[in-house]
């Protein structure tokens, strides 16, 4: 009993083990997403609580639609669904994600920090654009 409490212990205390297991999870979501159309209704996709609460874009709605377009093929498309999302989170993020599997492979702990400046600039981009989707249109 020791035993295999010490190789799950092992096995989950290595620093690959949560980026690899966001990674899976991304893959399989990005299998369902691919086959399921999120632009028509029916089908099980979470809708965004902020929209469903006040009926406002927020930051990050559309990005479920980007995704799919992305994934099809069509740039136009998840550009129009959420710009701001396509053009600085996803770099961002896919940054954040390979550096923070690569020290995971490396056998080493990865916490980014922003700092106050790059948190308040993080956060400004996010108000405006909500400001620039909600009230231009």
């Amino acid at each position: 009993m020791a035993d295999t409490t010490a190789v799950r212990r092992r096995a989950t205390g290595h620093p690959a083990a949560a980026p690899l297991a966001v990674l899976a999870a991304g893959i399989a979501a990005a299998v369902y997403l691919y086959g399921t159309n999120p632009h028509e209704s029916g089908h099980w996709l979470p809708r965004c609580p902020f929209n469903w609460a006040t009926g406002l874009l927020c930051p990050a709605c559309g990005g479920t639609r980007m995704a799919y377009d992305l994934m099809h093929g069509d740039f136009a498309a998840a550009l129009r669904d959420n710009a701001a999302l396509l053009l600085l989170g996803v770099p961002l993020g896919a940054y954040l994600g390979f550096r923070w599997l690569f020290e995971g492979v490396r056998r080493r702990r990865y916490r980014p920090s922003f700092g106050r400046l790059g948190t308040a600039a993080v956060l400004a981009t996010a108000v405006c654009w909500t400001l620039a989707r909600n009230l231009v249109g």
